[in-house]
């Protein structure tokens, strides 16, 4: 017997970062929008717990208990008194490293399908709880859809669209460690004050009446400045896409992968198109939001 899980990447369409706190963590108005883009993660009995990943840049996937889904299955089996032998094999398309949460993804999805698998009996609220506990990301990409998260991120409210948004998404070559964009914000903004971060009105009615130009207009992320200045070439990409006709374009998350939103499918097969001829990234793909949250397949 095996369980497979479908689980989808998320965008930022907004990412208020507030100054960092005692333990090291910042407060954050996070807008995630699930984006259809996805990974299958797949749990199987085996004798010992083992991961394996098959995919693009399957080989920067990290097989040992640091992979958020061997850490998901470990946290699952402790809570229920089970020995958590199982193969868990990720089907990797979501960008690794990308700002596009894709460990968090399947964390969440190898969660869900051990869950299936062992019976547990977790209430969904369990099932966030040990989310909350692999990582700020991780319930937002069991729940998908689009929320707004406080906190770390991992404290959720729903989020009403009202219609569905077309992207493109630039991969670029090689990652950016989150921890570190993070580090560079705060060498970036000492010294002066750094506002409370807080939800944009104008964003959440951009996305309930499903308005390209409004939400286009209210896009924002507070990393981007530090990832940009990590990987300064990231600015020609934003510009290559802009050029092309996208009606906006920021920085995914803590990068380094770069959101482009269109205005139709048409639109986005153009930008698609340009931002592969520019040379500035190594991958264009297409997807459309929302997109439902972790999904037994």
């Amino acid at each position: 017997m095996s369980v497979t899980v479908r689980v989808p990447a998320k965008v930022n369409v907004q990412l208020a970062v507030g100054a960092a706190r005692p333990d090291g963590f910042h407060d954050l108005a996070n807008v995630f929008l699930a984006v259809g883009l996805y990974d299958e993660v797949t749990v199987t009995p085996a004798d010992e717990l083992r991961v394996t990943c098959s995919g693009p840049d399957a080989a920067q996937v990290p097989l040992d208990a640091t992979n958020l889904a061997a850490r998901a299955a470990i946290g699952l089996a402790g809570r229920y008194g089970i020995d958590p032998r199982v193969h868990i094999h990720i089907d990797k398309d979501i960008p690794v490293a990308g700002g596009m949460a894709g460990g968090s993804a399947d964390g969440a999805g190898a969660l869900l399908a051990c869950d299936a698998l062992w019976s547990t009996g977790a209430t969904r609220d369990e099932l966030l709880a040990l989310c909350a506990e692999l990582g700020s990301d991780v319930p937002f990409s069991l729940v998908g859809g689009a929320a707004l998260g406080v906190g770390r991120g991992e404290q959720l409210t729903p989020v009403e669209v009202g219609g569905t948004f077309h992207w493109v998404f630039a991969v670029a070559d090689g990652g950016l460690s989150t921890p570190a964009v993070y580090r560079e914000f705060d060498r970036l903004t000492a010294g002066t004050p750094v506002p409370e971060p807080a939800a944009s009105g104008a964003l959440l009615a951009a996305l309930r009446s499903g308005d390209t130009a409004a939400l286009a207009a209210a896009l924002s992320n507070g990393l981007q400045p530090a990832a940009l200045s990590l990987r300064p070439s990231l600015a020609d990409t934003l510009a290559a896409g802009t050029t092309a006709g996208a009606a906006a374009a920021l920085v995914s998350g803590s990068g380094p992968t770069t959101a482009f939103l269109a205005e139709d499918e048409a639109s986005a097969r153009k930008v698609a198109d340009a931002l592969m001829a520019s040379g500035t990234c190594r991958n264009a793909r297409i997807a459309t939001s929302p997109a439902p949250g972790a999904t037994l397949r």
